[in-house]
């Protein structure tokens, strides 16, 4: 069992139901799923990068990326209908946990001028999506092999009704909101 879910169960959870009073565990607001997206717009011109960004977030996540197609064209970035310009990636479960746990206690501290994460990123019904603008700041990835840099944009997916809860949730696993 991965940290984070050990934490929610014996910290989070406890935590949560003394501060918003809820009648039942069940009612207690958890992490359904973490969603990881890259635009690889360059991809375009040059397979390659988009070949580099599936290896990056392979190596991020611990699972392969689903490669989406553009939706509609647009001729001011010469992009087509159908040419495949990102990548996605759904994590759950104990894999989910494991990203988190990594990205709040190794990728976040490494990010230049860190000065905390944005408090208004959050959506009115309790999810939190926020960007990194670029991969190497986890350990999985080696700096020195990186050909470009690549932004990536990460949806933190809650069962909370509402943005306190889920900021409070989010607070006690340990990600530092600026104040």
């Amino acid at each position: 069992m991965s940290r984070l879910r050990d934490i929610y169960r014996s910290k989070v959870a406890p935590e949560l139901m003394k501060k918003f009073k809820y009648s039942s565990i069940m009612a207690v607001p958890r992490m359904e799923k973490i969603v990881i997206s890259m635009g690889v717009g360059k991809a375009v011109q040059d397979k390659k990068f988009l070949d580099n960004a599936i290896k990056d977030l392979t190596m991020i996540s611990g699972q392969k990326p689903l490669v989406i197609p553009a939706r509609k064209s647009v001729s001011n970035f010469k992009v087509r209908e159908g040419d495949k310009t990102s990548l996605k990636v759904t994590l759950r479960r104990e894999r989910m946990y494991e990203f988190m746990d990594r990205l709040i206690n190794l990728a976040i501290p490494r990010v230049k001028d860190f000065r905390g994460l944005n408090p208004k990123g959050f959506d009115g019904r309790g999810n939190y999506s926020m960007g990194l603008s670029e991969q190497s700041v986890f350990p999985e990835i080696e700096a020195a092999k990186v050909e470009t840099q690549q932004g990536m944009n990460i949806a933190f997916v809650t069962t909370a009704r509402t943005d306190n809860e889920s900021r409070e949730m989010l607070r006690l696993f340990g990600m530092p909101f600026r104040s």
